[in-house]
């Protein structure tokens, strides 16, 4: 498995809050949620949510105990992320008493390689691609989440783009985490490691797998929210000019809507991450 990577915040004056983890076994993208414009700087999730360590902070955690635990094979991806949450939780006890929702989150895809197989793991709106040839492309993605916010923003901009358009995103990142980790919301990686039952899995043989990207929401917004790729497209730009090129692509687009109407979106731009997989025949 050959690997190639990138990540970027959405401006040089943001903490990039997703993450990549790599080893000879798996690959993860992890996509932080941010907490609202109110929290006070430096990733201080602030008083509301009770943690003082922040989105990066956790994602850092979760990805580094996700990978090592995923090395045990006997373990199924699911497992291995239940139990990954579960530590990451533990850790915050020693100074911090927080609960759900109001903690730090992130979205996880995930794939690992168990002998001829490809193990796949998708919890919320990260997505994985896979290349299987002849069969075609495969896309892997909760939608729920994406969902909920398109709605919700849609509706928050009936009348038009707001005056404040922080105050908006704050409401609304604020009703998105009163839904999170409940049957009439969606699912994600925080402190209930329950979350991790209701991941997307599943398992293919490597013989039928050319390629496949991982990438979190800011990465795949040429196809999924801009339109202006096919997902055939997206991985034959990652193949041919690299990760990086993708995202400097994505960034050109996001600076000709700096206003978000003819895409209407939480954040002109928001951190990206992808990893691409290619396999040998």
């Amino acid at each position: 498995m050959r690997v190639a990577v990138a990540s970027a915040p959405g401006t040089e004056q943001d903490v990039n809050e997703d993450a990549a983890f790599t080893g000879p076994h798996a690959a993860i993208v992890l996509d932080g949620v941010s907490e609202p414009p109110s929290s006070p700087s430096g990733g201080s999730c602030g008083a509301s949510s009770g943690c003082a360590h922040g989105t990066p902070w956790y994602v850092h955690h979760l990805g580094s105990r996700l990978l090592d635990l995923s090395a045990d094979s006997s373990r199924s991806l699911s497992e291995a992320l239940f139990q990954a949450i579960a530590d990451v939780a533990a850790l915050h006890r020693a100074t911090c008493a927080p609960g759900p929702p109001w903690a730090p989150a992130a979205t996880v895809a995930m794939i690992r390689r168990r002998g001829g197989l490809l193990d796949h793991l998708v919890l919320s709106d990260s997505s994985l691609v896979l290349d299987l040839g002849d069969t075609g492309i495969r896309v892997i993605t909760d939608t729920t989440l994406d969902d909920l916010a398109r709605t919700h923003l849609r509706a928050a901009l009936a009348d038009g783009t707001p005056a404040d358009p922080a105050a908006l995103v704050a409401r609304l990142t604020e009703l998105h985490r009163q839904l999170r980790n409940r049957s009439d919301g969606y699912w994600i990686a925080s402190t209930v490691p329950e979350a991790a039952h209701h991941a997307l899995t599943g398992t293919c043989r490597i013989s039928t797998v050319h390629r496949a990207a991982l990438l979190t929401d800011g990465a795949s917004r040429l196809v999924d929210t801009f339109r202006l790729l096919t997902w055939a497209q997206l991985l034959d730009t990652l193949q041919h000019e690299g990760p990086a090129a993708l995202i400097a692509g994505t960034r050109t687009v996001e600076r000709t809507d700096p206003t978000r109407t003819r895409w209407p979106r939480f954040k002109t731009h928001d951190d990206a991450t992808v990893v691409l997989a290619e396999f040998a025949p």
